[in-house]
């Protein structure tokens, strides 16, 4: 049995090569030649498996290591009997870390109590309802939109787009790329969504670039129909629109959802389907033996300081370190995704302080994941 493997995915080497011929690839070295006697790929969003790829090859496997699935052709693998999967909701916390260091930086930024506004979210999966849960625990109110949920589930609890539109102070998507029918989200980020903001709120994007008309949001920041962005996903990756990085507060490489836990997860779950496609039982319940631990474990927070909470998230992530990464080589956008450090989630660090921290301050710790020492 022959697995072709994006030679990025990490804690994935060794894994299956006690059971079968494991090739590693560069994302651009999945061809038709190189593909057409895999039996299965495990694979990132940078490997479109479609008819081109796939046609004459003898895969009857794909997983792809990630929330995303766009980059698979579902109809192509229905009618010619392969099996796909993803990984959903394995880089949620990290999404929802990204966001939770955003929202601070721009708190500061243009002096915003985030207790006193309200966020509006497109899209509540796995992704959005951690977003959700760690705005809460800042203190936002939270404006859900979901409509397949709401289809499902009942209105309760959802609202519509455009009360989203009418009361948010800070919008932010979550939804998959879909291009057609009654949930199309391709350009849903569009200049009627932007003309229709009353509430001039911060936008934030880190679901796909493609949600968000590029044109429409440059247009609506040069106008002041919003008062800000956030974007980590771009049209045209990795050949990014440089004015609008000119435009936006803050700008990161797709890499909102690249923590190493995120990580961990994706190739956890891609490698437990194989294994179950293959039969491969040693492997069903595999998880990676040791995440590194970062390199500063313990925050040690100063009673004294204006922004305790915001300086115990930096410390964890802060999103203009990748911010200034971006700005300074927009041209390595492909490099900053490919050789991204260590980073490790909210659990992976305890917060000390030298006198006892207010209770509500431990609270919000406490509900974003932070040990407390």
């Amino acid at each position: 049995m022959l697995i072709l493997a994006d030679s990025r995915i990490p804690f994935l080497k060794g894994v299956f090569e006690p059971y079968a011929d494991v090739r590693y690839l560069e994302p651009g070295e999945f061809t038709p030649e190189t593909v057409r006697d895999a039996d299965a790929l495990i694979i990132r969003t940078r490997t479109k498996c479609d008819a081109a790829l796939l046609e004459h090859s003898r895969v009857s496997m794909i997983a792809t290591a990630t929330i995303g699935t766009d980059h698979i052709d579902p109809a192509y693998c229905a009618a010619h009997g392969i099996e796909w999967t993803g990984a959903p909701g394995c880089n949620a916390a990290s999404v929802a870390q990204h966001m939770t260091s955003a929202l601070l930086r721009i708190s500061l930024r243009h002096n915003v109590n985030l207790n006193e506004k309200t966020l509006g979210i497109v899209g509540c999966g796995h992704v959005g309802s951690k977003v959700a849960a760690a705005a809460a625990a800042l203190g936002m109110n939270v404006l859900i939109n979901d409509p397949p949920r709401a289809r499902r589930e009942g209105n309760d609890g959802f609202v519509s787009l455009e009360r989203i539109q009418h009361e948010a102070d800070f919008v932010t998507f979550h939804v998959p790329l879909t291009k057609s029918g009654p949930d199309r989200t391709e350009h849903l980020a569009d200049d009627a969504f932007f003309r229709g903001l009353k509430r001039k709120p911060f936008f934030f994007n880190t679901s796909r670039g493609d949600v968000a008309d590029e044109a429409a949001l440059k247009a609506a920041i040069t106008a002041g129909r919003i008062s800000g962005a956030v974007l980590d996903v771009w049209h045209n990756e990795p050949g990014i629109d440089r004015a609008l990085l000119s435009l936006v507060d803050f700008a990161t490489p797709h890499i909102a959802g690249y923590s190493a836990d995120g990580k961990a997860n994706g190739t956890s779950m891609a490698v437990r389907a194989v294994a179950k496609h293959f039969g491969i039982e040693p492997l069903l319940d595999f998880f990676p033996a040791e995440i590194p631990v970062p390199s500063n474990p313990v925050v040690s927070l100063d009673p004294s300081s204006a922004n305790p909470l915001s300086d115990a998230v930096f410390a964890s992530y802060d999103v203009a370190d990748d911010d200034a990464a971006l700005r300074a080589a927009p041209e390595k956008f492909e490099a900053l995704r490919s050789s991204y450090r260590v980073r490790r989630e909210f659990p992976a660090y305890t917060v000390r302080s030298g006198s006892p921290l207010p209770f509500e301050l431990r609270e919000t710790l406490r509900k974003l994941g932070f040990r407390l020492g």
